[in-house]
């Protein structure tokens, strides 16, 4: 359940929990490898994590018949990890390129096994991970449209079709999402908002990362084209069903946010946080407590007549841009000309001058996505615009073309060198897009060139964080969104390679995907279900009560977790759990300890949302990076 800021102070200053247990001896060394594999021709660079440098320690790999296909030796620590171990060796395995199923061995003393891994076609490896995120989105599905999958879903929250709006919140302080009084203020009329996806591992939907995951969903399958799974267009398009629902075209008025995180101060009420339950329990909750339970409340994103948040009128207009793209491709022309002339209304509607921080509206509270971007979504809402209208000669392409250059500029001018993709900034993805626009145009050749620096600098950026990291992590991994940052950084790196042919990047974009599959100081992947060593405990309601919690079926398939987060974050021991849901991991403790490091921790415990919370934002991210892997020679 994503936190406010007064989640996280509370974590520091006032823990409910005490200390998690010891955790058991530690090996002496490890080796750490990307648990899904390699393409016969990537850069292939394991890690051996040792007490002490072993100069030239020897390793071998096997294959499945225990035949050794490889020996090499261990190259020169690339630093020191913690106090326990004080070398991370790379294991260059490039040289192997026949597929199969491997592991890797360091004798010695101190000796070491790895997981198996594959070698493999990119097709092969990459294209049905596409399918694992599906497979996590069908589980967030909310409404009557439910898939009910391993983890039995059932139809929940129909009460949604008929949802009274209420006016924003007052909050006890403005990191905090407690809120004040008594009770909500309604505001008259009525929404249908039944549908669309939960948010992460609780009951809340955000038009905000629901139109961003729809928008890298439709362009994950614009990317495979015929290789895309079946399951991805039904799930975009389950999606983009919502975003209709939120978006009135009569009013002008578009729908923010469904349900409330937590209650009130009083405790007259509760909000989503407070109750550990299985979705489809909520429509029959009774109670004046339950209240906002039963019957969610909608919030507006814009009043009628008013302008729309830029950042959501773009990202919005996005979705239905390239839902567009796919259906013009397939022959489905007319309606991608309706879902191109939706695109238009929503991206004419954003407010786009004297824009105010206040006015970049993510969520209620903003704390729960404190987003200060807009002009990168305004950016990408053109760019997808133009291409649509290209795809089907639409007298409007023009002054779209325009409007993404002057939206390109202005992100150059005023928020470059912030971020790099992920929900905060898909100026990655814009930029990607308005090049390939202006170029079928014959347009703005200088303005390409500067789209195109700034997706070398994102990528520069993280290759220099790469290059001095231990395990060549290029994302920051002592804050929040490590794993989508990481599978931002591969799909950007993909993304600039097939604009330019440069391939400058190609091994780094492998090191990130290792690293996030397994390659890194935990040996976990951070993708439940892809490799043999992933989190069991996943802070997620559905998972919680209806799957396993020990790595066996059913569990979260194809679910991306945060990933390691700040060691402050754990300062005062993990929060209360709720004695409605199965403790994990049975018996406490906490194995992944000895391996915490560089001001980073790891913990697979329900109650670390700060590194084991799913979210549909993450798994968007690595959907593109998996798309763009599988087809890229």
């Amino acid at each position: 359940m994503r936190p406010s800021l007064a989640a996280i102070a509370s974590a520091l200053a006032l823990a409910l929990a005490a200390p998690l247990a010891a955790a058991a001896a530690a090996p002496a060394a490890a080796v750490r490898v990307d648990q899904l594999g390699y393409a016969p021709g990537e850069s292939k660079v394991a890690y051996l994590l040792a007490e002490r440098v072993r100069p030239g320690a020897p390793f071998t790999v096997v294959d499945s018949t225990g035949a050794v296909v490889l020996s090499g030796a261990a190259g020169p620590s690339r630093g020191r990890w913690n106090a326990r171990y004080g070398a991370v060796q790379p294991l260059d395995l490039s040289a192997l390129t026949t597929p199969g199923t491997y592991r890797i061995s360091v004798a010695g003393p101190a000796g070491a096994t790895s997981p198996p891994f594959r070698i493999d076609s990119a097709a092969a490896l990459f294209g049905p991970r596409v399918a694992d995120v599906v497979s996590f989105f069908q589980v967030q599905r909310d409404g009557a449209h439910v898939i009910p999958g391993p983890l039995e879903r059932k139809p929940s929250h129909l009460n949604d079709r008929k949802l009274r709006w209420f006016a924003w919140p007052r909050y006890v302080s403005a990191g905090d999402d407690t809120i004040a009084g008594a009770s909500l203020t309604p505001l008259g009329g009525s929404v249908d908002l039944e549908g669309g996806w939960l948010d992460a591992g609780d009951f809340i939907k955000f038009t905000h990362t629901i139109a961003y995951a729809d928008a890298l969903l439709f362009a994950s399958e614009r990317a495979l084209g015929a290789a895309a799974p079946a399951t991805l267009d039904p799930e975009a398009r389950f999606g983009l069903d919502f975003l209709h629902k939120a978006w009135s075209p009569r009013t002008g008025v578009l729908a923010l946010q469904v349900g409330i995180g937590s209650g009130n101060k009083a405790g007259t009420f509760s909000g989503d946080h407070d109750v550990w339950r299985l979705p489809q329990r909520d429509d029959a909750l009774t109670g004046a407590r339950n209240r906002y339970l039963r019957h969610r409340p909608a919030f507006r994103a814009n009043d009628p007549g008013q302008p729309l948040p830029p950042n959501l009128a773009g990202r919005v207009s996005a979705s239905f841009a390239l839902a567009a793209q796919v259906d013009a491709k397939n022959g489905q022309s007319a309606r991608a000309a309706s879902e191109l002339d939706t695109a238009a209304q929503v991206f004419a509607a954003a407010r786009t001058s004297n824009v105010k921080p206040s006015e970049v509206v993510t969520a209620l509270p903003h704390a729960f996505y404190p987003e200060s971007s807009w002009r990168d979504d305004l950016e990408l809402g053109a760019a997808e615009l133009a291409l649509a209208g290209q795809a089907l000669g639409d007298a409007r392409t023009g002054a779209w073309l325009k409007a993404g250059k002057i939206w390109g500029r202005e992100y150059l001018a005023n928020e470059a060198g912030r971020d790099t993709l992920n929900l905060y900034d898909t100026s990655a993805l814009a930029h990607s897009d308005l090049v390939r626009a202006l170029r079928a145009a014959h347009s703005g050749s200088l303005l390409q060139a500067r789209l195109l620096a700034d997706l070398r600098k994102q990528l520069a950026r993280g290759a220099r964080r790469s290059k001095a990291d231990p395990f060549a992590a290029g994302a920051i991994y002592d804050d929040f969104d490590a794993a989508p940052h990481t599978f931002g950084l591969v799909a950007t790196a993909l993304l600039y390679r097939s604009l330019t042919g440069d391939a400058a990047y190609d091994a780094f974009a492998t090191a990130q995907r290792d690293w996030a599959l397994g390659a890194n100081p935990w040996g976990e992947s951070l993708m439940i279900g892809v490799g043999s060593t992933f989190p069991h405990c996943p802070q997620h309601v559905v998972a919680n009560l209806s799957g396993r919690q020990d790595g066996t079926p059913p569990v979260l398939a194809g679910a991306v977790v945060n990933g390691p987060n700040a060691a402050s974050l754990f300062a005062g021991g993990l929060d209360d759990f709720f004695s409605t849901g199965h403790a994990c991991p049975v018996g406490g403790g906490d194995a992944l300890k000895p391996f915490n490091g560089h001001k980073s921790r790891f913990v697979d415990n329900v109650s670390a949302w700060q590194t084991v919370e799913p979210a549909i934002d993450f798994d968007a991210a690595a959907a593109l990076a998996f798309a763009l892997e599988a087809v890229t020679p």
